[in-house]
């Protein structure tokens, strides 16, 4: 379903760098959050947004705004296939359609689609929305990493939220060296050495940031891809006390909550079937899930006591070589979706000033 909106937003190239970029897939929320007869306000990507259930089960994705005044949808009230406004009574059904106007039955705001919606679609536990340039074009299909896509794999979904900038668990992501000292302790990341060289390899959907000498030992590559949504997989070996399916596979992808703000998805996989499957599943909710969250704690420690200004004042050396490869990346792309958007904007809704002085 295409977006609609009788705006665009006004973002900057920096403001697309810190918040996320647009014409992009996004996780917001476990899909537990929510729940049939609920609404839920959420942040996300520099956008207040609502988020509920039709009497389908269907997820709706919109603007956190009544059409008429602006008040916070939110607030109101949940009519099964439809929201209706608690400030005057307006109704919005998930398409964004006003449907009716109750304190003035067949006026204009009736039948147009006024209210910004998003395309969403539910994987892997996961609430996902697509964030476009053009509000009005359609959303390509959500095309989600194998290991969370289906198929013979079984996975877990560990969600966060961190007060620190989305960048910084990036560069976490993309820096596999510092498994071997953050980590040292893990009852998965204790081996091997503490020095190596990196290269990168190019894929058709991003790149690969591996060790040259040193494969199945730690945390030794890294995948970053885009297929519309941006993630980043990665294998850390497994002993055989953890039970079968090989190494442990995390595919991961960051949303912006705000500027300081981030929400993480972990997903924690293992290529298992049949009865293997039903092992897997035991073993990691009884045994090991508590160890994953130990290590996810010691990331989330060490990003949110950076500083503000850490990009500012560090000096990188030849293991961060895929954080200057994922930097650029970013800033070129924001820098062409900002004069995007900014060739949009002719077309926005008058100041408050303009619209006061037409009623007058």
């Amino acid at each position: 379903m295409a977006s609609t909106s009788r705006r665009s937003p006004r973002f900057t190239a920096d403001d697309l760098v810190e918040l996320g970029l647009r014409d992009h897939w996004y996780a917001l929320c476990p899909s537990t959050r929510v729940r049939t007869g609920e609404l839920i306000r959420l942040e996300r990507a520099g956008e207040q947004l609502v988020l509920w259930r039709d009497a389908s089960g269907a997820v709706h994705v919109q603007e956190d705004r009544c059409p008429h005044r602006g008040a916070r949808l939110s607030q109101g009230v949940h009519m099964g296939d439809r929201l209706a406004c608690n400030y005057h009574g307006v109704q919005v059904d998930g398409e964004g359609v006003v449907v009716s106007v109750p304190g003035s039955p067949g006026c204009s705001l009736e039948g147009r689609a006024a209210l910004r919606t998003f395309p969403a679609a539910e994987h892997a536990g996961a609430v996902f929305a697509w964030f476009g340039v053009d509000e009005t074009g359609e959303a390509p299909p959500l095309r989600l990493p194998a290991p969370i896509a289906g198929g013979e794999w079984e996975h877990f979904l560990c969600y966060v939220e961190w007060d620190c900038s989305y960048l910084y668990s990036l560069d976490n992501l993309l820096d596999p060296m510092h498994g071997a000292f953050l980590h040292r302790n893990s009852h998965t990341m204790y081996g091997g050495k503490r020095e190596a060289e990196f290269q990168i390899r190019d894929t058709d959907t991003g790149f690969v940031f591996e060790k040259t000498d040193q494969r199945d030992v730690n945390f030794d590559w890294v995948e970053w891809s885009d297929t519309g949504l941006a993630s980043v997989t990665l294998d850390i070996p497994y002993p055989a006390s953890a039970g079968p399916g090989g190494p442990f596979t995390i595919v991961a992808t960051l949303t912006a909550i705000n500027e300081s703000q981030h929400a993480g998805f972990f997903w924690r996989c293992r290529e298992v079937s049949g009865w293997e499957r039903d092992s897997w599943r035991f073993l990691f909710k009884h045994r090991l899930e508590a160890r994953h969250w130990e290590v996810l704690e010691q990331d989330r420690a060490m990003a949110e006591a950076l500083p503000s200004d850490a990009w500012q004042r560090e000096n990188l050396y030849q293991h961060d070589i895929a954080l200057v490869r994922m930097r650029r990346k970013l800033k070129a792309e924001a820098t062409r979706q900002a004069e995007a958007l900014t060739d949009k904007r002719g077309s926005g809704r008058p100041s408050a000033g303009a619209a006061a002085g037409a009623t007058r």
